[in-house]
């Protein structure tokens, strides 16, 4: 064998060690990716997992939400449907002459007109107060300006209710609009 055999077979032999250590190397390199890969989806997966359980907590609170205000306002069709009934015997009531005002039969309508009232508040029912207060539009209805103290209720034409805290009729008002003041332009 010649010098410049030996050294190209000791040069092979080197760089047949050389890709034996790479060999060796490569499987440590293969599980340390393997495990980072390993460990960034199990992450992903956790992360996701917790999002999934925020959505559904999210979507329970919701669901529950939504059916206890049907149950609370379930009743507010029949309730609104009811409210003229009770603005009739009102008007009955405050239309009642003197001397009947002591009769039994007036005495058992108030009666009636009491339970009714009872009936309506163990729902939720309560009435909106408005003569003497600013004006709301998220509890009166405008039907009329008439003179008065400007942006204040004067007068209510018919009564608004709540059912808890949400409006289900509101209170038709007149609403004060100022004083005129004579004109000068004579």
């Amino acid at each position: 064998m010649t010098k410049k055999e030996k050294s190209f077979s000791q040069d092979e032999e080197k760089v047949e060690q050389g890709e034996v250590e790479a060999k060796v190397e490569q499987p440590e390199e293969i599980e340390s990716v393997k495990k980072a890969l390993a460990e960034e989806k199990s992450e992903k997966y956790l992360a996701n997992w917790q999002r999934a359980q925020a959505d559904f907590v999210n979507y329970k609170r919701r669901s529950e939400q939504e059916r206890a205000e049907v149950v609370n306002y379930a009743n507010s069709t029949l309730i609104l449907n009811m409210l003229p009934v009770l603005d009739d015997l009102e008007r009955a009531l405050g239309s009642v002459p003197d001397e009947l005002a002591e009769s039994p039969w007036v005495d058992g309508i108030r009666h009636i007109y009491r339970k009714l009232q009872a009936v309506l508040e163990a729902q939720g029912i309560s009435v909106i107060e408005a003569e003497g207060k600013d004006f709301d539009p998220n509890f009166h209805e405008a039907v009329m300006s008439v003179e008065g103290e400007e942006g204040k209720v004067i007068e209510e034409t018919q009564k608004g209710y709540k059912l808890r805290n949400r409006v289900i009729r509101p209170t038709k008002v007149k609403v004060g609009k100022g004083s005129e003041s004579p004109n000068d332009d004579g």
